[in-house]
């Protein structure tokens, strides 16, 4: 049994290995004038970040044939939707006010793009598997009461930061530019000169702690960062129900007491009632002890994925954004425990004197 639990984590270890060093280039390292990969993963609202879209689904311009990256099974799983982006970021190379594309908005697309801004859109791809996010656009609110009097403003102009430790990308973030903007508050077409530019700089962080400030929820999203205040109003409102019905039982349970104890001679020729006219059903068998066997194997199964899954983020494998590890990790681990799962349930149904459990 032990050797069967060391081939299992090894397993499920090796597969989140792939998964945590898989890239396009695959070593991490680049010479100068080398291109990156850079991925435009979803867009969606800011303020529920479980509803999202492709990139490509709002009016961005692209360069060429939008070519989709060969994703693994934790990033379908994740719902990750990545394809190739029109910002050419290539290694150690500073760009000023490049411009990746001039299109004409029509009416459509630039109601497209309101819509987007008005509910906070904002972006999200990946430069050598780092994170990136920007908002899409912003809306002018200021000496405004009235939301018919509000102007939409697109982004038409990134600023990437990149830091990098000799030949490799340590660091890398989006601003926006606020000054180069497209009106979108009227039904009108517009210009748009999509540009974008690139500043990098050298930092003494090494590769392999370059992941290290993802872990810190000042440098997430808002609504990705950790709800402590929620977290703790969960357990308090679980100790108090569960001391409500500890002190429910404990007084049930004591006047039953109380009451057996006033006449234990007579009691024997009483009814038996309250919690021991069931005292006995503890011993009987369930009529259906096939679907109770499974339910006890499916539980032992799934206890045991939680265990393996809290031993692997304790190793550190989920370290923040590794797409899809813990996705993969799920799914390996629930195949190869599956057989424990058999196990326990024929074992189980055995001792409730199941009969033909192979059919």
């Amino acid at each position: 049994m032990k050797n069967l639990l060391t081939a299992l984590l090894l397993a499920v270890l090796i597969a989140c290995t792939a998964t945590l060093v898989r890239s396009d280039a695959s070593d991490h390292r680049y010479n100068e004038g080398d291109a990156v990969p850079l991925y435009a993963n979803k867009v969606g609202p800011f303020h529920n970040p479980s509803e999202t879209y492709r990139y490509f689904d709002l009016p961005f311009c692209s360069a060429g044939d939008v070519k989709e990256k060969r994703e693994a099974l934790g990033e379908v799983l994740n719902g990750d939707r990545l394809v190739s982006a029109p910002y050419n970021l290539e290694f150690r190379k500073d760009k000023d006010s490049e411009v990746a594309c001039r299109r004409m908005l029509t009416k459509e697309e630039v109601a497209q793009f309101r819509t987007a801004v008005k509910k906070d859109y904002y972006f999200q791809m990946y430069y050598d598997d780092l994170p990136i996010w920007g908002f899409l656009g912003k809306v002018d609110k200021e000496g405004k009461t009235d939301p018919r009097e509000y102007k939409y403003f697109l982004y038409k102009h990134i600023q990437f930061d990149a830091r990098y430790n000799k030949d490799r990308v340590i660091e890398i973030t989006a601003k926006m530019d606020p000054h180069s903007v497209v009106d979108l508050t009227e039904d009108k077409d517009v210009d748009a000169d999509f540009m974008y530019s690139v500043k990098w700089a050298d930092t003494n962080i090494p590769f392999e702690n370059r992941m290290d400030k993802y872990s810190q929820s000042s440098s997430l999203p808002h609504h990705l960062e950790i709800h402590w205040f929620s977290i703790i109003n969960s357990c308090v409102t679980v100790l108090l129900l569960t001391g409500f019905l500890a002190t429910i039982l404990m007084r049930v349970l004591k006047n039953d007491f109380m009451k057996y104890a006033q006449d234990e001679e007579a009691a024997d020729d009483l009814e038996e009632t309250g919690w021991k006219y069931i005292h006995g059903d503890v011993f009987r068998f369930p009529q259906h002890k096939s679907l109770f066997a499974a339910a006890h194997g499916s539980g032992t199964q799934l206890f045991t994925l939680t265990i393996f899954i809290f031993m692997l983020a304790l190793v550190g494998v989920f370290y923040p954004y590794n797409r899809g590890a813990l996705f993969t990790a799920l799914v390996v681990i629930y195949a190869l425990t599956s057989g424990i799962a058999g196990y326990t349930a024929t074992s189980f149904y055995c001792q409730l004197e199941g009969k033909n459990w192979v059919s």
